[in-house]
This record gives structure tokens, C-alpha cells and sequence, in this order.
């Protein structure tokens, strides 16, 4: 989203582990429960307008709190789209939609990790502002601010002094793209607040019916009536995929079968059952509307439309098999086994994918059904795998051993390229940061954030797994609501397994528990014992972590700790390895030998640190050609 700069791309930074503690990754498992409340935390430090009293991601503070204002109408609160300081409506109500799915899926699992009530006021602040966003049935405001102004300058949310324009569709300025995914967030919201809020989840419902009205009477692009969203936002896949997404939507919140023959007579003209993709995100629904098209088929709810939503389910499949990698047509990945569809945030379409997999995976075990991919039929289990698998990859799995979640693990980013954590806090320095001096002093720094945005999924590596932290990376340092919102489910699935009930059925969330008065507890440690004593105090141990194949070759990904075992510093380390015919992560090399990297000058008794390398053989030898003790 901002100018286009060269990429220069560094070596993944050395392990430092505190005695013997090993990250979370490398030592057979992740802390799926902390990274989903860390997930969840992210969506606060996104919040514009007036901050509430339990906001916990205490740095920010209040801001865009005229927005609307100039419009004659309220467009407070919301959620800033990722690292800019704009609203924009269509990725926002996909956000908010992802969430709720989350939820209705797995919210029994969140409940039980004590997080269902964040997930909650992370939903809700996205609907209170969507339904102030829409003031007439046949009007909707699709974005305040604007990215060119935006992009100009850098500063804290709390200090814009650039535009905040409102933009709306209308009858005579429609976007039935917006209009339908909007109404699709309000209904999918609506039944998750059934439980909690029925007079709440009743006005959400009120505004999804108007809304979807609005859509298909009104048809055509958004960024054709708001075209200012053309150079961020711009809605490619066209309209038809959202009102299949909102139909299927409102059909699952009110089992009213109007929407029921929509989804039936309308799949072959709209597409639904025609595209067969390979991505899932923001613009283009297709995947999702058939992934919840075929539930409803294997719910028995199909009737005489049996036919055409069997041939729903068959594109859903084929986005399934893509994924796999056992498909016709299958989903590009990286050699390290990461999807990939695109240089910029590519990890949008890497958890909405997952997300998918996760609950169509749930789908078929309920079914008691295989996925029929075009080989073969392949167990349900191997879709949750593979959902797993890019979780892992996001933690830290990866040949860089770099988590793209930041915040989670030792090695994440730390220059993300988001104006709010990039600048002191405005509750530490109230200062003024004006437009351009947020470039000159924050935005060009070679330095960590000051504030950390934890819980933030970046754009994440290339297409051969690089990654340059640097701020001024966009395409793979920046976070964006969309990236997260997907990730909610999958996160609460993994930490907390299946649920036990049949996931075809009617959802039936569990009552609220008290938060804890630490609602961000640290990960519990993972201890590894030192290994036996022996002449030597350096300690070399080598594993296997991962492997994959590649244009039919096996690479194996090794993790090597070295730990100090003597009572007394380790310094002028240096190693000897050979039989390595691949790159390597978390040393400084100087001819044939291997040292400490260059921000490490020793180890202290009992420490260890880590680095990695990859190659398509045997482990490497490693030895130790000299060392001090001091």
C-alpha cells in the first residue's frame, strides 16, 4: 500500500535461551492458547475512537473522534484496516465476519480458554461501528479517511491531521459489494449475540435484511461509487460472490428459506457454482460461500436444491484439494510448505485458507464423509493437518525460525510497518508528531517499535521464504485485521481439540466465564534437561524439525543448540561444519568457521543458543574448532 521499495533481506537473528529453556517451535509443540489470546489482543491496539475502560493494550489512546462529523453523521469507533490510519468499510465487515464465524464454530473452545468474552468485544466493537455506518436502509458508508493523504504521513492515530472524508454508496451510487458483506458480518454477528444479547442480535438482523435488500436491488462495484478505494481496496471479483456470501449468511441466521431458493437459483448465474478457487480473503468469498453451501447440503438442508448445491460442494472441494496439494489445480507454496498467492501480505490468504480447512475438515468428521479430491479420497483429518501445518509455519516453523505472529516466541518482528506502535506513545510524549516528521524520526529509525503490537500477523516471507524485517517493508511487515480474524478459529481448535458435538448442527455457545485479573498470563516454559556431562563444556545437539518436498526434492530443515555447560563464560566460540550444502541462520561466518553472531560476544554458564540450517541431506557435522573460558 505504500511506494514500492527495494527488499534486502537478513539472516534470521540467534536464540538466546535462558538456561534451558528452548522455544516453544522447536521443542515438539506451540502454545495455541497464548497465541490466541494474543491474536485477540491485536484488535485492541486497532481500535479508533473513544477507547472503553477495560481497554488493555494500554499505549493507545483516544482518536478520529470527529469522523463523520463533517457528513452530519457519527462514524466514531471501529477498526483502523491495518497499519495506516484509514477505515476502510469492505475489508472491516469482512473482518468482523471472519470473527463471528470463528466463533459460531469455535466459541465452546474459546469459552474454555477463557478468551470467548474478548472475542466478543472484538466483534462487537467492529458491529457498533457498522451499524452507525449504516443510518438509512439504502445507504452505507464505506470509508473514512483516505489512503493518499493517509500515506503521506506518518503519525499516531491520536495526532491525524489528515482527511476524514466519509464515503457512502446510495441508490444511485451503489456497491453491492460492500452492501453484501456488511450484511453478512451483521448476520453472522447476530447469532453469535443470540445468547448474550437477543435485542442486540435482533437490531444486527434488522440491518443485515436491509442491507442484503439494498445489495441486490442495487447492484454494482463499491469502488466504482467510492473509486478513492480503488488503489487499496479494489473489489476485483466484482459483487456477485457477496451476495451468495450474504445469503448464505442470512440463511444460516434465520433458516428463512428465501434465502435458501437465493443460494439455489441463483449459484450457476452469480458463480457460485461455476469458479473454482484457489484463494479465499477480503474480495473474492467464492471458497466460503461453498464451504458453507456444502454444510448446509450436509446438514439435509439442500431439499430440491440438492443438485445444485452438490455442485457448490464440488468447488469447495476443489479449493480443499488445492490446498493440499492434490488437487487439478493446485495452490502455490513456498518451499518451506507456506501458501503463497501474492508478494504483498501474502498471509491474509494463508489463515483465511486454514480457517476453511479447518471447519470443512470438522464438516466432513460430522458427515461421517472423506474429502473426494481427483486421485482419490483423502481423510478429513489430513485437512486439519495441513491447517496445522500453516499455524506452525506462522509460529515459527519456517526455515528462518522467525514467528510472523508479533509478540509470540523469541524471534518476531520488530520494526512492523504500522504508524500506531512505530511512534512513542502519545501517554508517554504527548508531543505533537506532524505529518512529515513522523517519516523523519519515527518511520526511518533502525530500531525496534516502542510499542508492541502483540498479537499482530505481518505479511509474512517471499515466495522462497525471505523476510526483511524493516519498516519500510510493507509488503511483509505490515499487520492487517483480516490476517487475524480467521486465525481466532484454527487457534482455539488447535489449543482446545474438537468440541465432541456434530458441527451440523444448530451452533449452541456456552455461557460466559469471569476473565481472569490477568487476562495475559505468560506461556508456561518448556524445559529441557541438560544433557549429560562430559569432557567437553560445549554441548552440540542436532535435530530434525521439519521437511518437505519440493519440485520432487526432499530439504530437511535442522535446529542445532549449543549450550555452555561450564560454570564460567564461554566466549571466542568458534565452529567447525562441513557436509552443509544449504543456507544457514543464526551465525557469522568468516571463511570455513562459524562464530557468534556479531550482538552476542559470549555465553553464560548453563546458556544456550540455536541456529538453523536447511539442505536436502544428512545432518551436517558440527564441532568445536576453539573456545575461551572466562
Amino acid at each position: 500500500m505504500e511506494k514500492s521499495v527495494g527488499l534486502c533481506f537478513s539472516m534470521a537473528p540467534l536464540f538466546l535461551l535462558l538456561g534451558f529453556v528452548v522455544p516453544m517451535a522447536l521443542a515438539g509443540g506451540h502454545d495455541y492458547g497464548q497465541a490466541l489470546s494474543k491474536s485477540i489482543l491485536f484488535f485492541e491496539a486497532q481500535r479508533s475512537g473513544y477507547l472503553p475502560r477495560n481497554q488493555r493494550v494500554q499505549w493507545r489512546g483516544n482518536s478520529g473522534l470527529s469522523d463523520g462529523k463533517i457528513s452530519g453523521v457519527d462514524l466514531v469507533g471501529g477498526y483502523y484496516d491495518a497499519g495506516d490510519n484509514v477505515k476502510f468499510g469492505l475489508p472491516m465487515a469482512f473482518t468482523v465476519t471472519m470473527m463471528s464465524w470463528s466463533i459460531l464454530e469455535y466459541g465452546r473452545q474459546m469459552g474454555a480458554s477463557g478468551e470467548l468474552g474478548h472475542a466478543l468485544d472484538a466483534v462487537k466493537w467492529g458491529t457498533d461501528y457498522l451499524i452507525k455506518a449504516h443510518p438509512e436502509p439504502d445507504v452505507l458508508y464505506g470509508e473514512v479517511g483516505d489512503g493518499n493523504t493517509d500515506h503521506y504521513c506518518w503519525q499516531r492515530p491520536e495526532d491525524m491531521t489528515t482527511s476524514r472524508a466519509a464515503y457512502r454508496i446510495d441508490p444511485s451510487h451503489p456497491g453491492s459489494d460492500l452492501a453484501g458483506e456488511t450484511a453478512a458480518a451483521m448476520a453472522a454477528a447476530s447469532i453469535v449475540f443470540r445468547r448474550y444479547n437477543p435485542s442486540y442480535s435482533a437490531e444486527l438482523l434488522k440491518h443485515a435484511y436491509q442491507l442484503f435488500d439494498f445489495a441486490d436491488k442495487y447492484r454494482g462495484k463499491y469502488d466504482s461509487s467510492i473509486t478513492i478505494a480503488q488503489k487499496y481496496y479494489r473489489s476485483v471479483s466484482g459483487y456477485a460472490d457477496e451476495l451468495l456470501w450474504a445469503a448464505a449468511w442470512l440463511y444460516k441466521a434465520t433458516n428463512n428459506e428465501y434465502y435458501l431458493n437465493y443460494l439455489g437459483n441463483n449459484g450457476d448465474a452469480l458463480g457460485g457454482t461455476g469458479w473454482a478457487m484457489t484463494e479465499f480473503g477480503w474480495d473474492v468469498k467464492y471458497a466460503g460461500v461453498q464451504t458453507l453451501v456444502a454444510k448446509f447440503l450436509m446438514a439435509g438442508k439442500a431439499g430440491r436444491y440438492t443438485p445444485v448445491f452438490e455442485r457448490y460442494q464440488e468447488k469447495a472441494e476443489f479449493f480443499m484439494c488445492s490446498c493440499l496439494g492434490k488437487g487439478s489445480r493446485n495452490a502455490q507454496k513456498t518451499p518451506g510448505g507456506l501458501i503463497f498467492r501474492q508478494r504483498w501480505n501474502n498471509m491474509q490468504f494463508v489463515t483465511s485458507a486454514s480457517f476453511l480447512a479447518t471447519v470443512y475438515s470438522d464438516y466432513l468428521i460430522s458427515a461421517g464423509k472423506p474429502l473426494r479430491c481427483p486421485y482419490g479420497n483423502v481423510s478429513p483429518s489430513e485437512l486439519l493437518s495441513f491447517a496445522k501445518s500453516q499455524v506452525d509455519y506462522i509460529l515459527g516453523d519456517n526455515p528462518r525460525a522467525t514467528s510472523y505472529m508479533v509478540g509470540y516466541g523469541n524471534n518476531y518482528p520488530r520494526q512492523v510497518h504500522h504508524r500506531a506502535s512505530s511512534i512513542v506513545s502519545y501517554k508517554v510524549d504527548p508531543s505533537f508528531i506532524s505529518c512529515r516528521g513522523g517519516y523523519a524520526t519515527w518511520f526511518s529509525r533502525k530500531a525496534s517499535d516502542p510499542n508492541l503490537l502483540t498479537g499482530a500477523i505481518v505479511g509474512g516471507p517471499d515466495a522462497y521464504d525471505n523476510f526483511a524485517d524493516q519498516r519500510d517493508n510493507y509488503e511483509q511487515t505490515e499487520p492487517a485485521t483480516y490476517n487475524n480474524a480467521p486465525l481466532l478459529g484454527i487457534l482455539a481448535r488447535l489449543h482446545a481439540g474438537h468440541s465432541g458435538y456434530n458441527q451440523l448442527l444448530p451452533v449452541e455457545l456456552p455461557a460466559l466465564k469471569p476473565v481472569a485479573a490477568n487476562p495475559m498470563p505468560a506461556a508456561n516454559p518448556v524445559v529441557k534437561r541438560a544433557p549429560a556431562s562430559s569432557a567437553s563444556p560445549v554441548a552440540i545437539n542436532q535435530k530434525l524439525t521439519a521437511s518437505w518436498v519440493h519440485n520432487g526434492k526432499t530439504y530437511y530443515r535442522y535446529s542445532t543448540t549449543i549450550t555452555n555447560k561450564s560454570s564460567k563464560n564461554l566466549k571466542n566460540l568458534k565452529l567447525y561444519i562441513s557436509e552443509l550444502y544449504g543456507p544457514l541462520w543464526g551465525l557469522t561466518k568468516s571463511g570455513d568457521s562459524y562464530f557468534f553472531p556479531s550482538w552476542i560476544n559470549s555465553l553464560a554458564a548453563g546458556k544456550s543458543i540455536e541456529f538453523v540450517y536447511i539442505h536436502s541431506a544428512s545432518p551436517a557435522k558440527v564441532s568445536v574448532s576453539n573456545y575461551n573460558l572466562a
